[in-house]
């Protein structure tokens, strides 16, 4: 049995010298965070595909087994709304070629303005998808949430490929108001819907925002453990992205969710341990 768990990024001003050595090669701190986590998001792709070479030395940084679940670009998904888009595509899955099996999934995040009466652009371009990889999407248009009629329609859609229905659940953050800078941004810039905690496939993935509060956030995802471990228990695979508005703590908190969850199912595989974050002395 094996439980993914991630951050939103793999290397963070906040985190050298506490869960990273400092200083740390930039080249070398995927390889560090790979120590703490055993997924990563993929949100750099989102904003520019990246060069093949960039692509190997993730690679070469990363065991066979650990999950990226990268997202397509913004060109892709924002600006042309999956249409007109073979080009970007193309370039696209050719750069993440050499992730191998670590590209686990292929994340669609849709925009909020994308509807249900989108659906049929979604299903278009969901069908000349290659089968080689596995693909996830994220909404975030309430109708999808608020409306069953919708909701149906776009689990029919996902289901046709045998892809996957991120949530992205913010409830923990806007349960009561904002206390940092940061998590005031997240207010003004994340989406405010409803919490949904049902998988579509053997591989559901989860993003999961707390507070800067790591003992607010823990409590917050109390229901992820319960419905995790329900999941590893049918034969199911998930990945489970803890964030939090700053990330200050966010891969102690990853590995704390590993934890709860292998507290009620000790055959979970462990996690491997963290690097050392000075050198070690023989004195």
């Amino acid at each position: 049995m094996r439980l993914h768990v991630g951050c939103a990024m793999w290397t963070h001003a906040q985190w050298q010298g506490r869960f990273l050595p400092h200083p740390l090669p930039p080249g070398e701190r995927l390889r560090s965070y790979g120590t703490w986590c055993n997924a990563v998001e993929g949100n750099t792709t989102f904003y520019a595909t990246p060069s093949r070479s960039t692509v190997e030395s993730w690679a070469r940084q990363t065991a066979p087994d650990f999950r990226f679940v990268a997202k397509l670009p913004k060109s892709i998904t924002h600006e042309r709304r999956l249409t007109g888009i073979d080009e970007e595509l193309r370039s696209f899955l050719e750069a993440i070629e050499p992730l191998g099996p670590r590209a686990h999934a292929l994340w669609i995040q849709l925009p909020g303005s994308f509807a249900p009466t989108d659906l049929g652009a979604l299903a278009g371009f969901l069908h000349r998808l290659p089968r080689s990889h596995r693909y996830a999407v994220e909404v975030r248009h309430p109708a999808f949430f608020d409306d069953a009629r919708s909701e149906l329609l776009l689990e029919r859609v996902l289901a046709r490929v045998g892809a996957e229905w991120i949530p992205f659940d913010t409830t923990a953050l806007f349960q009561s108001p904002p206390t940092s800078d940061a998590e005031r941004e997240a207010w003004a810039r994340k989406p405010r819907v409803p919490r949904r905690s049902s998988a579509l496939t053997d591989h559901p993935i989860i993003r999961y925002l707390g507070r800067d509060d790591a003992a607010r956030t823990i409590e917050g995802w109390r229901q992820w453990v319960v419905t995790v471990t329900d999941w590893v228990r049918e034969g199911r695979s998930p990945t489970v992205f803890i964030h939090t508005p700053d990330n200050a703590d966010a891969p102690m908190l990853a590995r704390r969710f590993h934890e709860e969850v292998r507290a009620r199912l000790p055959g979970i595989e462990p996690l491997p341990e963290p690097v050392p974050t000075e050198p070690l002395t023989l004195f």
